[in-house]
């Protein structure tokens, strides 16, 4: 006879994640038929193009907004969670663990139905070790991320000494992120806050975009002169 908890139906919620507009999803799609194949009901599909180390995705956000209790959030790795520093990260799994739902990720060792069938003593160790390879791995995705970047910065300086460096193309989906934040009403710091960036970028991408929105004349003298 089944117990309660096998009958019930299994909700999944499946978050797929590249960094850039270039990069395709199509790869990751697989995920929600395997999801499915699993027998979850997925519940919805959420598909974001943002870097990792951002804590403002706003597809992750409509995510955790919209968990229920016993859900389970699918992904491909726990970079396509986060790759943010390690407090952060773990926040970002406490939230979704405080809707009730749990993270179901391969390459990590998921023990949440162990868990669930243990007691007492069994219990307390299976959550300690389930919560220690969470947290390596967690930073291991943020390790991985720095290491990106010092490489990225150390490629940059070796072109420049050779004179190939012809500057780092804008980030248009960021820069329109941020020209959202603002027109929201964000201050400059909360904008620079949920953007990821510095105030002074903030500053420079709201400039750029009001010297762009104030039409000019003929003469090159703006309209509200």
């Amino acid at each position: 006879m089944m117990s309660k908890q096998q009958s019930m139906i299994r909700a999944a919620r499946v978050y797929l994640r590249v960094s850039t507009d270039e990069q395709d999803l199509a790869r990751q799609e697989a995920i929600v038929a395997g999801a499915r194949a699993a027998g979850f009901y997925v519940a919805a599909v959420y598909r974001e193009k943002a870097s990792g180390a951002r804590p403002d995705r706003p597809e992750l956000l409509r995510m955790v907004d919209d968990l229920q209790p016993g859900e389970v959030v699918i992904a491909e790795k726990i970079d396509r969670i986060s790759r943010l520093p390690l407090p952060e990260a773990e926040l970002l799994v406490a939230t979704i663990r405080g809707k009730g739902a749990r993270l179901a990720v391969p390459g990590i060792v998921d023990l949440s139905d162990l868990v669930a069938d243990s007691s007492g003593v069994s219990r307390i160790v299976l959550e300690a070790v389930q919560d220690m390879l969470l947290r390596v791995a967690l930073q291991t995705a943020r390790d991985d991320y720095e290491t990106r970047r010092e490489r990225q910065r150390e490629g940059i300086e070796i072109a420049k000494r050779a004179g190939r460096y012809t500057g780092r193309k804008p980030d248009l989906a960021h820069h329109r992120r941020i020209v959202a934040l603002r027109e929201a009403g964000m201050s400059i710091a909360r904008t620079a806050e949920l953007a990821g960036c510095s105030i002074a970028q903030v500053k420079r991408v709201t400039a750029l975009h009001r010297a762009k929105a104030v039409p000019v004349n003929e003469e090159g003298i703006s309209a509200k002169a």
